[in-house]
């Protein structure tokens, strides 16, 4: 309607200014036609623009209600607990190995060892009856050294863990706490990752004790094998040796074949 309002006033105010000139009218109404067209084609080309832009801003308008609904992941940079699970993730390991614990045992600890208290220690030497003190042989202690070393390895563990448990826990709880009163997707996703990790970071510390647990029952049953094989060696030295000691008894202490004679007077 607009385009057919602008072409009629293009047209009479083309006729108006034709009474004062004396040219062809056909030419000059053709002209005026023509140019009629030609603004005809610019109107359209600028209702076609602004049909754009109103396209346009409908666009952003929906975008701008999606990052209000969703978020922007990238404006989300500190997260509630990220920090803290990654700093404990990436804390050195509490615990030691069963190798370190065997080659870093000696039998003085064992020796010396009294459980806070609760055992009597065998001290370094010891007295014979005739009086005379004698030097212990610390190889001999240090599979119970070994022993000993894993349940204290196993102590310092779990109680290590135990703290962190309880941190964990209250991290949790707030990581929850923070969930229930996120306002956006992104931001629930992001949390949601963070709980996933400190629920795993919780995991780690329950197996981190059961391993430092095993080391211990580990280190015991090489203590009760090597205690039988030592039964076994010292048997099967002694069973040697007798027969070792018949075997000789018999070179030494011959029967003699001929009868004794005894005298008759």
């Amino acid at each position: 309607m607009k385009k057919i309002i602008v072409i009629g006033s293009l047209i009479l105010a083309a006729a108006a200014q034709a009474q004062w000139v004396v040219t062809d009218p056909l030419l000059q109404v053709q002209d005026f036609i023509d140019e009629a067209q030609n603004i005809a084609q610019y109107v359209q080309m600028v209702e076609n623009q602004v049909q754009q832009i109103e396209t346009m801003t409908s666009q952003l308008q929906q975008l701008q209600n999606y990052n209000a609904a969703f978020g922007n992941p990238a404006a989300i940079l500190n997260i509630n607990g990220a920090v803290q699970v990654s700093g404990d993730l990436n804390k050195a390991v509490v615990g030691n190995s069963l190798g370190t614990i065997q080659i870093g045992s000696q039998g003085v600890e064992a020796m010396t060892f009294s459980g806070n208290g609760l055992y009597h220690t065998i001290g370094t030497t010891f007295q014979t009856p005739s009086g005379n003190e004698v030097q212990r042989e610390d190889n001999i202690y240090r599979n119970n050294a070994a022993i000993q070393n894993a349940t204290e390895n196993y102590t310092n563990v779990y109680a290590d863990a135990t703290q962190r448990r309880l941190t964990l826990r209250t991290q949790i709880a707030d990581t929850i706490q923070k969930l229930q009163n996120a306002t956006t997707a992104s931001e629930v996703q992001k949390l949601t990752g963070v709980l996933i990790a400190q629920d795993a970071d919780l995991a780690d510390t329950d197996k981190e004790i059961d391993q430092a647990a095993n080391l211990a029952l580990v280190q015991d049953a090489e203590n009760r094998d090597d205690e039988n094989k030592q039964s076994k060696a010292r048997l099967e030295e002694q069973q040697a040796e007798f027969s070792e000691a018949l075997t000789n008894y018999k070179s030494a202490f011959q029967p003699v074949a001929e009868p004794p004679n005894f005298p008759t007077q």
